[in-house]
């Protein structure tokens, strides 16, 4: 089955791209196998006390930046990916947070999987904030 690009499905361009690296299972990463394209990991700032995240998702790139269309295999431990924010009614809260540099971790419930570092400002702020 291929990946359905989140452009298709939700009608506008990706909100930020960002470089990752998963984190090893013996470094306190995911446990249940390598991660394919299509998985729901919430985000959350590396600034930020507590246990805030968020509804942003990663679309995972290969070394060209286009979308990987294959869900049936694993994606790269460390590359690229798009960035979504899936509550539209939360992305005037993300307007002033999000800038390159910006460090963050893909989130999967209580488990920090990957690391990542925001590359570029995408439709931030030009993605509807209505539904």
């Amino acid at each position: 089955m291929m990946h359905q690009p989140y452009e298709l499905r939700l009608n506008h361009k990706a909100d930020f791209r960002v470089k990752y690296n998963f984190k090893k299972p013996e470094d306190g990463g995911r446990q249940t196998g390598e991660p394919y394209q299509g998985i729901r990991s919430d985000f959350s700032y590396a600034e930020e006390t507590g246990n805030r995240m968020y509804m942003i998702w990663p679309e995972f790139e290969d070394k060209n930046g286009d979308v990987l269309l294959y869900n049936d295999k694993p994606v790269p431990n460390s590359g690229t990916a798009r960035m979504w924010i899936i509550n539209n009614q939360m992305r005037p809260f993300h307007y002033e947070k999000i800038k390159v540099g910006i460090k963050g971790h893909f989130r999967e419930g209580g488990l920090f999987s990957a690391d990542c570092e925001v590359i570029e400002i995408l439709d931030l702020k030009t993605n509807p904030i209505e539904f």
